[in-house]
């Protein structure tokens, strides 16, 4: 803090959502940005309840935090509206003014492109709304009545936040392996993800940015078509407890074991300073709802170790658990 951004490091999926709402919940944050678009899905276990957020930042789960939507983003105004209801959070979100929307006739064309279909899009039409901001033909947030309301300059809200020593969270979606530049291309999203790409989409120079967090699972998962390192099947999956199913689409999501080289890749590429370890209950079932990391067994503290000697960064916190606080913080 004041300024952390946080990044996925594998192909989405990693739990940024939990990470992200603990960290709000402990640390008090006062602004969080959010950047990205619809198509990534971040899920909050808060106070018995699960919220699955595309446009809502996941920091929502603190009362006096302000919620902003980046210009780099892509708002489904339908969405926003929806989660701004399901959330409550009417009184305390802003949007930029230079957000570009996703219309219809872009979700229409995702769902139709042959293309796209074979490299498994979500058809919220993010890709297509992505290319009209290139040619400079897409309707932004200024032009859409319902956004007036919420309508800023996150830029300078944010900016300013950090420079009066506020504490200032960067919410990134989806993962490095999903990035347009350094991902699996073509089997990736239509952005970069990495955590300059963050900074980009909410208007913060690198220079005011303290600590990157990037947050892996303890297995690595993916949805849609593309390589998976080590991919396992899917009864195997279901036999390790590793099947899940994607928060935004209900897609399945295959599964493979946690890829040390990758991760070092994701780290080096981000900048990381810390890492977050989502998961670990269901590799280790006897880590369930711990929050002492001595209370961990040793294979379990065994596995963190050897990730922060491969990978080269502290993990500092470890998710045993789908609540908020199901969380051991190693944080000094």
């Amino acid at each position: 803090m004041p300024c952390t951004v946080i990044v996925g490091g594998f192909w989405g999926d990693e739990g940024k959502g939990k990470i992200i709402s603990y960290l709000a919940l402990k640390d008090k944050i006062d602004v969080c940005v959010r950047t990205g678009s619809v198509n990534a899905a971040h899920t909050v276990w808060f106070e018995g309840k699960r919220y699955a957020l595309h446009m809502v930042p996941a920091t929502f789960v603190y009362e006096k935090c302000r919620l902003l939507i980046g210009a780099g983003a892509n708002v489904h105004v339908a969405k926003f509206l929806e989660e701004v209801e399901l959330t409550n959070v009417k009184n305390r979100i802003g949007v930029d003014q230079q957000a570009s929307i996703i219309e219809a006739k872009h979700s229409e064309q995702d769902r139709t492109s042959a293309h796209l279909k074979g490299i498994g899009t979500t058809g919220w039409g993010v890709g297509p709304a992505i290319e009209e901001r290139v040619r400079r033909t897409a309707k932004l947030a200024k032009d859409v009545p319902e956004l007036q309301p919420y309508l800023t300059d996150v830029a300078m809200e944010v900016n300013n936040a950090i420079d009066s020593g506020k504490k200032v969270l960067l919410e990134g979606t989806q993962g490095l392996m999903l990035s347009l530049f350094f991902g699996t291309y073509p089997y990736v999203t239509g952005r970069d993800t990495s955590a300059s790409a963050v900074c980009s989409e909410a208007g913060v120079g690198p220079t005011k940015v303290d600590n990157v967090l990037v947050v892996f699972k303890a297995f690595m998962t993916r949805v849609g078509a593309g390589p998976l390192p080590g991919e396992i099947s899917k009864e195997e999956a279901i036999k390790r407890g590793w099947f899940e199913l994607a928060a935004g689409t209900g897609r399945e999501r295959r599964s493979a074991p946690f890829n040390f080289e990758i991760a070092k890749r994701a780290a080096v590429i981000n900048g990381a300073t810390q890492a977050a370890l989502t998961k670990l209950d269901v590799l280790y079932p006897k880590c369930k709802g711990v929050r002492k990391y001595e209370d961990l067994p040793v294979e379990a503290k065994e596995f963190v170790m050897e990730i922060e000697r491969q990978v080269g960064v502290p993990v500092v916190l470890i998710g045993t658990g789908p609540d908020a606080l199901d969380i051991i913080d190693r944080r000094v």
